[in-house]
């Protein structure tokens, strides 16, 4: 798209498309096509879908100045998703900006296993903790998807949770997921169970930052850090949690931890050391350890 107007050729949307796929290939640009097609239909106020039937369609002069700042921005490596502000997690759509991480495919295992641990346990209810809620991904979908979950979302940053606020009004769950700034577990009476949470879920902090240097620049230069660091090695918010999580849960209650793929054993020994039970470490699809298991077993 160097010069569009310099081209008697029409600069219709399948066109469009093309240039900017190979425009991203050139600048290394992970699914390039994709990010061309959400970023064009952004651009156009449309669903991704629609693009398909209108590939001869030109889009308005707006609409492709719009397309491309977003290209220019996204050709420098900031992620798709702060530049279309949304991000589909477990089959929704969740809104991410600057102040909250994106949301990753890995992360629906946490989702699966407290669905599933939920789906075999005759109660009433649940009180589920999801500490460092981010744009609420977890805490919302669990509500969404298990009517009978009481779900607290917590985080250090007013900023993220205002993010998870509107997810939780977008997906109507606002009766069942409350929001509260805090450090881990430090929860107010008004959200702490008398007996603990039943389930516990969690994706903290857990880059080291000896890896800084080497993540992709669309994670390092744009994601928020407080989200993604956690000391040298990666482990200490890990450390932090071990110290409060026998405590925050009630006999019986289970937690669901994602990990980095390497840090299974240290993280395991952190919170056994703590009073947990081990149960499983959980694979995602690549085969690799993302996520723990441990219940408090008294």
């Amino acid at each position: 798209m160097s010069n569009p107007a310099a081209n008697t050729d029409i600069w219709s949307i399948g066109r469009l498309i093309d240039w900017t796929r190979a425009h991203f290939d050139s600048k290394g640009v992970e699914d390039a096509r994709l990010c061309a097609e959400l970023l064009l239909a952004h651009a156009m106020g449309c669903q991704k879908i629609h693009l398909y039937a209108r590939f001869h369609e030109e889009p308005t002069d707006d609409q492709k100045m719009r397309f491309r700042e977003l290209v220019r921005a996204a050709a420098q490596h900031e992620p798709i998703a702060y530049l279309i502000g949304e991000r589909e997690f477990y089959s929704l759509a969740f809104h991410v900006t600057r102040d909250t991480l994106i949301p990753r495919p890995e992360t629906e295992l946490i989702v699966e296993h407290a669905l599933e641990k939920m789906k075999h346990t005759e109660a009433d209810s649940f009180d589920v903790l999801d500490v460092g809620t981010g744009s609420g991904c977890i805490a919302i979908t669990i509500a969404r998807r298990e009517p009978r979950a009481n779900v607290v979302a917590t985080d250090i940053s007013e900023a993220a949770l205002d993010v998870a606020r509107r997810n939780a009004e977008r997906h109507n769950v606002t009766d069942r997921v409350a929001m509260e700034a805090c450090d881990l577990f430090a929860l107010s009476n008004a959200h702490r169970p008398t007996e603990g949470f039943d389930i516990i879920v969690s994706n903290p902090p857990y880059v080291g930052e000896r890896e800084r240097a080497s993540l992709p620049a669309n994670v390092r230069d744009y994601e928020p850090a407080t989200a993604l660091f956690a000391g040298e090695s990666g482990l200490d918010c890990y450390r932090r949690m071990a110290e409060g999580a026998y405590d925050a849960m009630k006999p019986g209650g289970v937690l669901l931890l994602e990990i980095g793929e390497t840090q299974g054993q240290a993280v395991q020994d952190l919170f056994v050391a703590a009073g947990l039970e081990f149960v499983a470490a959980h694979r995602d699809l690549f085969g690799a350890e993302r996520m723990l298991e441990f219940k408090r077993t008294s």
